[in-house]
């Protein structure tokens, strides 16, 4: 083995090491609590795990140790297998993918414009058949990758493991409806419903705003009436004073009827302070009214919900998902057209690395990442 398949087989091992251990994070994490059921985000979770699993151990895995053997040494009967799992993993991959981006667009609709009410995937039966669905289709479609398949010797005389339909055309046509229906028309439909996904958070990025600004105009005109109110309260105070404190000589009811007794500080009772007035009036007046506006512009409003969270997540998953399937279809057409085999090694690498990387955005999106240990 030379140095550059070297490299490459050890980037194909360090991707099924990397979505091992993502897809197991991503079905434990994923399984319900003791006190809760399963909901169904989880279930289709679960799903999807399930369905990248069987690529890790059954392709991935039997692939990369090939890859270091230089050929293929488990046999005819495992090459069935290995071929039959490789399309069965990808199309209920791609079904899982759509369902679980359409179930989040519907909870993320139902959150900002219903007040959280149900949605129709929210039915763990109707899920439950949806997925069963996706299955035998993927099995109905993945049997011709089971039948005709063998060992073929290579140019470098070793064994692979390659398809042998028994005629070209037949093996094109069936690409062609493989290809349309478990990999354009799902792609089609996740591509459509992240767009409505970002369509929806866009507006409700301009609607926060647009009450964030309100907000903050009631603010500003509460604060300006509490100000005038608080130096009308002042002056008014300041007239009194003035009035209560203007010399005694100029009074016409004056009557002189010596000194007043003196307070316990020296101070002459029948004479207050102005200070002290002027403390009492300010203090008796009410406290500023804040309105509700005010009020729930106080509480953080632009924080994002769990639903917008997990919504992001499936947008990010779907840019990533189309940059890898767009491209993998694209390489399966081009492979049709012209067999190739490294067109083929090139697409089972961009296939790979999808069932690597989704697992984690995915935990992220729903707060599942990181383990936290309490004591």
């Amino acid at each position: 083995m030379d140095a550059e398949q070297l490299i490459e087989s050890l980037i194909r091992a360090l991707m099924c090491l990397a979505g091992i251990l993502g897809n197991n994070m991503l079905a434990i994490r994923s399984l319900p609590g003791k006190k809760s059921g399963i909901r169904t985000n989880e279930l289709l979770f679960i799903n999807l795990a399930v369905s990248n699993l069987i690529t890790n151990y059954l392709v991935d895995l039997p692939d990369t140790i090939a890859d270091f053997a230089g050929r293929w040494i488990f046999g005819e009967t495992f090459c069935r297998v290995f071929s039959f799992c490789a399309n069965l993993s990808e199309t209920s991959s791609i079904l899982t993918t759509f369902f679980i981006s359409v179930f989040w667009y519907q909870k993320l609709v139902g959150s900002l414009k219903r007040g959280g009410a149900p949605v129709k995937l929210d039915n763990l039966f109707l899920v439950g058949c949806l997925m069963a669905g996706s299955w035998t289709l993927a099995v109905a479609f993945n049997v011709p990758h089971y039948m005709y398949v063998g060992l073929v010797r290579g140019n470098d005389s070793h064994l692979d493991c390659e398809d042998m339909f028994p005629e070209a055309t037949a093996a094109q046509i069936y690409e062609i409806f493989y290809l349309t229906l478990a990999n354009a028309l799902p792609i089609a439909g996740i591509v459509c419903t992240c767009v409505q996904i970002v369509i929806t958070l866009f507006q409700n990025q301009l609607r926060v705003q647009g009450n964030d600004s309100e907000a903050t105009k009631a603010i500003a005109e509460d604060k300006h009436k509490s100000v005038e109110k608080i130096n009308d309260d002042r002056s008014v105070s300041t007239i009194s004073i003035g009035g209560n404190t203007k010399d005694p000589k100029d009074s016409p009811t004056h009557v002189y009827t010596g000194l007043p007794p003196s307070g316990p500080n020296g101070d002459l009772t029948g004479h207050s302070s102005p200070k002290k007035e002027t403390n009492t009036d300010s203090s008796d007046g009410p406290p500023p009214k804040v309105s509700k506006a005010s009020k729930m512009a106080a509480k953080p409003s632009n924080s994002p919900s769990a639903q917008v969270r997990a919504a992001k997540s499936v947008v990010a998953v779907a840019s990533v998902f189309v940059v890898c399937w767009v491209t993998h279809l694209l390489l399966r057409i081009t492979n049709n057209i012209h067999t190739s085999s490294m067109v083929k090694e090139v697409a089972s690498y961009i296939a790979a690395s999808y069932t690597c990387i989704i697992p984690y955005i995915f935990l992220y999106g729903v707060k599942k990442l990181s383990c936290s240990c309490k004591r």
